[in-house]
């Protein structure tokens, strides 16, 4: 698309507000590049992105990518042969490592079962190289420096460095101390020429001897190296010399290992960048509100409670365009500065983030278009270099306009054939629409002219449209009303300003009834189309909704199918084993029965013998039945769900299930106690015996005399004093009385905190309160029971 309509509808404004949320140079170049594109697929997939990087950002907080430093130039060096330095080296790095992680984290989301649209291929394309990566990390710093891990002689050339630099500071340290120190002219030692140095006062230079390797500009001081630290300063560059040395050789080993993997390397940033532009768009959608909105290949556009991105969304007045389904032109009218240009920038701008992938500042369920060119004549091109004039310069627009529009382009003209006389301008306006019009390109046109507006009346697929005027505050509301033309509210204004009533009624007569009555008609229209495709976009919505559900309902109904059939295979397999089991024992005293027969016995006939054993033989049931009631009603009653009413057997007390705390332990409620009782330990109640007379078991303790009515936690920790309190109140309770009383001090109130909320959730307490004042007060608790 033409530049110069980008920057007329203020395209590199939007962009600057998406650089800001870019962290890597890969990402900031890609939004540098960004242009709309006029494919249909492109944009759809790019809009995809958008929204696969708004679901991570909304469920994780956006992709993991920290600032990373653009290599392709690195990378290039690398293909000449040639070596890189330590902060080249520490940038690839971090692309590996962000690798690692990025594909590590969108594999994490596609096990979670994280739904993306197109992300996932993303993490499928990055290659990671766990081996460079790895001694990248262990050599390189982030800042470039080299590591003492990088090579043993370099660990140790540094060691010796260290000791080398100690000596000599701790000699030249002496010097600062001793009775020299009087030759100085500060106690300081410091560097000149990579050499230590003493600070030493120009006429006591030959009390020390060595190098003067600087003065001060004064001349008062000289940079002397004393004579007993020349051979350490010596041996010191060499050290020095050694180590970058060892580096240089470093970085050439570490640049040579990566040299085979330039490719990869180079892909991973890219879709590093990709990543973190998708990351950018949808930081910028969040922070705008915007939507993802539908895109329509007959460029029916549909644009719901739109705004222009770079307002103010507080004070932005919201809109709703249409253009392209029942009319490809619309001709709005109306007074200055009532918004009819910022309303031709909207449409304009939203397009053109929307061709780009990004969100839209609209309402959901929007639809835009897609155009090979738009097109904005708007603003005053007025060029005194040039000679133009604003009518000329507007027509220069116009007339490459012409030259380049087509059917899949958008026009956007503001004030069309203002700035010559108004009868050749109005003529001219409706001859360039006619000509758009039959080339069949989408128009929005601004107008004063009021010939415009019966060419919208009478042209086929154009309509009229006016920005609403108060006429009781006599300012603009800035509403878009599409299918109404403008009105010059010349009577309403008249009339507030203080005319004559009598005069507007005349004026208002000899206005056309008829035009009166079209604007009526047109707007009833319109308001019904406009509540038709509110009412599409709802039961669209719902739609969508009711699918989902019903999807979601068959899925796990038919896991629950499967399911069950897998826990009545498994009974019936258990069932058989015991079966099993049964036959064989039965078998064994058919055996010993039969032998007793033949050793004398005359009771017992053969053929009862044989007619036991086949029911027995008949007692197991095939696994693959689809029914077996006998073992439904046995599982049944062996399975124990919460506020089941059960018998404990050891207590021959009936109590109600609570909680299951282990594989085969329950938490029961046996009257005012909860109690762990084993599921050996408990038989479900069948319902008929629910309301059955029994006699009640009542259980007594013998306790009560081993418990004292009062608790003195004084002096114990908060975790031990808790724990106490538990064991004493269900001693208490089991005790039997009605009350106790609870010591635990004032001291910092943590313990009395604790107890009293402890005592709240305490189903078994009725109510609690302080002793009073000459009992303790605060600093103990009287707890009674229901």
């Amino acid at each position: 698309m033409n530049n110069k309509d980008l920057d007329t509808l203020e395209y590199n404004k939007i962009k600057q507000r998406l650089y800001q949320f870019a962290t890597t140079e890969m990402g900031q170049q890609i939004i540098n590049k960004l242009v709309p594109s006029d494919d249909l697929k492109t944009v759809q997939s790019t809009l995809n992105e958008t929204q696969d990087g708004a679901d991570i950002l909304r469920l994780k907080g956006g992709v993991p990518i920290p600032h990373l430093n653009a290599i392709s130039v690195y990378l290039k060096r690398l293909d000449m042969k040639a070596d890189l330095n330590g902060k080249e080296l520490a940038a690839i790095g971090a692309v590996l490592r962000t690798t690692n992680e990025v594909k590590k984290f969108l594999r994490d989301l596609q096990n979670d079962e994280v739904k993306l649209l197109t992300l996932y291929e993303s993490a499928h394309n990055l290659q990671t190289i766990p081996e460079i990566s790895r001694k990248l990390l262990l050599s390189i710093e982030n800042d470039g420096h080299v590591t003492n891990d990088a090579s043993t002689l370099l660990k140790s050339l540094r060691q010796q460095i260290n000791a080398t630099e100690e000596t000599i500071r701790s000699k030249l340290a002496d010097f600062t101390r001793q009775k020299k120190s009087k030759y100085l002219s500060d106690s300081v030692v410091t560097i000149r020429n990579d050499r230590y140095v003493i600070p030493v006062k120009s006429e006591y230079r030959g009390q020390f001897g060595g190098i003067v390797h600087d003065q001060s500009s004064s001349g008062a001081t000289l940079f002397i190296e004393p004579r007993e630290i020349v051979d350490l300063n010596n041996r010191l560059k060499k050290q020095q010399a050694d180590e970058k040395e060892e580096i240089r050789r470093i970085l050439a080993e570490l640049s040579a290992e990566i040299a085979p993997f330039t490719a990869e390397i180079a892909q991973n940033s890219y879709i590093l960048g990709e990543l973190d532009f998708i990351n950018a768009k949808a930081k910028f959608a969040a922070s705008l509100k915007a939507t993802q909105p539908q895109v329509s290949a007959e460029n029916d556009i549909y644009l719901r409670q739109v705004w222009h991105p770079l307002l103010d969304l507080k004070k932005a007045v919201k809109n709703d365009i249409t253009l392209g389904k029942d009319y490809q032109a619309i001709i709005i009218t109306g007074p200055n500065t009532g918004g009819k240009t910022i309303t031709l920038k909207t449409l304009g701008i939203i397009q053109l983030m929307g061709q780009s992938g990004l969100f839209i500042s609209a309402a959901e369920n929007s639809r835009i278009g897609v155009f090979s060119n738009i097109f904005a004549d708007i603003g005053d091109e007025q060029s005194i270099e040039q000679s133009l004039s604003t009518f000329s310069a507007h027509m220069t627009n116009i007339v490459e306009i012409l030259h380049s529009i087509d059917e899949r382009s958008l026009a956007l003209f503001d004030e069309l054939g203002a700035g010559t006389d108004p009868q050749e301008g109005s003529a001219l306006a409706i001859a360039i629409l006619d000509a758009l019009g039959a080339k069949g390109s989408y128009v929005i046109a601004t107008t004063h002219y009021p010939e415009l507006k019966v060419y919208g009346y009478e042209r086929p697929g154009t309509i009229n449209a006016s920005m609403e005027f108060d006429s009781q505050t006599l300012r603009p509301t800035y509403r878009l009303l599409i299918g109404i033309p403008g009105r010059s509210n010349a009577l309403d204004i008249s009339l507030r300003l203080g005319l004559d009533k009598t005069i507007v009624t005349a004026a208002r007569q000899l206005t056309a009834a008829d035009s009166q009555n079209l604007n009526a008609m047109i707007t009833d229209l319109v308001n019904k189309r406009h509540d038709a495709e509110e009412r599409a976009i709802n039961l669209q919505s719902e739609l969508e909704k009711a699918e989902k559900l019903h999807a979601d309902l068959e899925k796990n109904y038919t896991q629950f199918v499967s399911e069950r059939e897998k826990l009545i295979e498994a009974a019936k397999a258990k069932a058989n084993e015991i079966v099993t089991k049964t036959k064989e024992e039965s078998a064994s005293i058919i055996a010993n029965l039969r032998k007793m027969r033949l050793d004398g016995g005359n009771s017992i006939k053969e053929n009862e013998l044989i007619d036991a054993q086949s029911q027995l033989n008949q007692l197991e049931k095939p696994i693959k039945l689809q029914k077996n009631k006998v073992l439904k009603r046995a599982k049944s009653k062996k399975e124990f769900k919460p506020n089941d009413d059960v018998l404990v057997t050891s207590y021959g007390q009936r109590g109600v299930l609570l909680q299951k705390l282990a594989s085969h332990t329950w938490e029961v409620q046996l009257g005012i106690l909860k109690m762990k009782i084993a599921e050996s330990d408990l038989e479900k109640i069948r319902i008929e015996e629910k309301h059955a007379p029994r006699a009640n078991t009542v259980l007594r303790s013998s306790s009560k005399q081993h418990v004292s009515p009062k608790l003195d936690l004084r002096g114990q920790r908060y975790e031990e004093a808790m724990n106490n309190v538990d064991h004493y109140i269900d001693a208490a309770i089991l005790a039997g009385y009605p009350s106790v009383t609870i010591v635990h001090g004032k001291g910092t109130g943590a313990l009395r905190n604790g107890i009293t909320q402890y005592l709240q959730q305490n189903s078994a307490v009725k109510n609690f309160e302080f002793a009073a004042p000459n009992a303790g007060g605060n600093g103990a608790t009287i707890v009674y029971f229901n």
